[in-house]
């Protein structure tokens, strides 16, 4: 079966979801999506645009497709750590077309041929072996893969990923000439790293990730020890970016760091250079935040069909809950205690029949 955005869209519109009758009134019809045919991503295809972070929890498919739906011309998907994914087993779903790598309790990973062109699969790694493996076990599914080389949590940093990975730059360098070495030349490598105190520093090892074959780069732009409400450090990226495009290579340079929305990323490319702008954070209380008029009052607007996504793609509900729970956004139109009134019904609810 082939599946287009428009037949996604139309057919996630079909289920009736339980809600107030109140928050489904003004609830606008879907907008059909358009989007460019992309055959194989290259480097130019990383440039000129804004994009969605990888984020555990956050990145999960429904809300990768509204990003797509509402203007991100590429999206991550959450980091995956290598060794998760190796032996889960690949199922589809005929009738929706839904793609999930299932452990031995629950899905890996899920996505869905309407968003390939788009998807950026994240892996998380210390073993260039083992970082080959995870991404050929996806690779029919998706258009790139990046290596988080910047997440601080434990959980990534423990086992020497993520923002570990920038205090051994060789094992760094190792796992990405892994990967562009041997997966298809239409696959594209890439990776996120955040700034290292020092601006020589982050050059340096700036130049040896350029050096391994790359088509794109993400700077964090906060250091490993900045909290997420210190203010990203932009104005340092300049630099960078001049400094990537001075080796000539044609490497896209994404900024990543306190953007909060599509008019904002024009902000930030204007002081960083940066070929493109990653939006964390904002995409997840809004998913529509790339969209030159995003959607406001979400509780009409968006948590319904969103809720109707999940539901036709077979969302785990405690995914969906917990994703709509951070929604947040500007609400001229509902009054402060019924938005606090279906938030109140949403977390109460224990499935989609609730």
């Amino acid at each position: 079966m082939i599946f287009s955005w428009a037949k996604v869209f139309k057919d996630a519109a079909r289920p009736t979801i339980k809600m107030s009758r109140r928050s489904l009134s003004t609830s606008p019809p879907a907008r059909e999506a358009k989007r460019p045919r992309l055959d194989h991503l290259t480097s130019e295809d990383f440039k000129h645009g804004v994009v969605l972070a990888p984020m555990v929890r956050s990145g999960a498919l429904p809300t990768r497709l509204y990003a797509l739906k509402h203007g991100a011309k590429l999206v991550w998907g959450p980091e995956i750590v290598d060794k998760a994914i190796l032996h889960a087993e690949r199922v589809v779903d005929p009738a929706t077309g839904v793609v999930s790598y299932n452990g031995k309790s629950k899905a890996m990973f899920t996505t869905h041929p309407v968003e390939k062109p788009y998807l950026i699969y994240q892996i998380g790694s210390a073993d260039p072996d083992t970082a080959l493996q995870a991404a050929q076990t996806v690779l029919q599914d998706v258009s790139g893969v990046d290596l988080n080389c910047g997440c601080p949590k434990p959980f990534s940093t423990h086992a020497g990923m993520g923002a570990a990975l920038l205090s051994t730059p060789d094992l760094l360098c190792s796992i990405l000439t892994k990967l562009r070495q041997n997966l298809p030349e239409h696959i594209t490598v890439s990776a996120k790293i955040r700034l290292l105190p020092d601006q020589k520093d982050t050059l340096d090892l700036v130049k040896k990730i350029v050096d391994t074959g790359i088509s794109c780069l993400t700077v964090h732009c906060r250091t490993r020890n900045m909290r997420p409400k210190e203010r990203a450090l932009i104005e340092r990226l300049r630099e960078i970016v001049e400094f990537v495009e001075g080796m000539g290579k044609g490497v896209a340079v994404i900024a990543n760091g306190d953007c909060v929305c599509y008019e904002d990323a024009k902000r930030v490319r204007e002081i960083t250079g940066a070929h493109s702008v990653m939006i964390a954070t904002a995409a997840e209380s809004n998913p529509t935040c790339f969209d030159p008029t995003p959607l406001t009052d979400l509780e009409k607007t968006l948590v319904p069909p969103y809720i109707r996504m999940c539901k036709y793609l077979d969302n785990h509900w405690s995914s969906t809950k917990w994703c709509v729970a951070q929604f947040k956004g500007l609400h001229p139109n509902i009054p402060k205690a019924e938005h606090k009134a279906i938030h109140d019904a949403i977390a109460q609810s224990k499935s989609y029949a609730d």
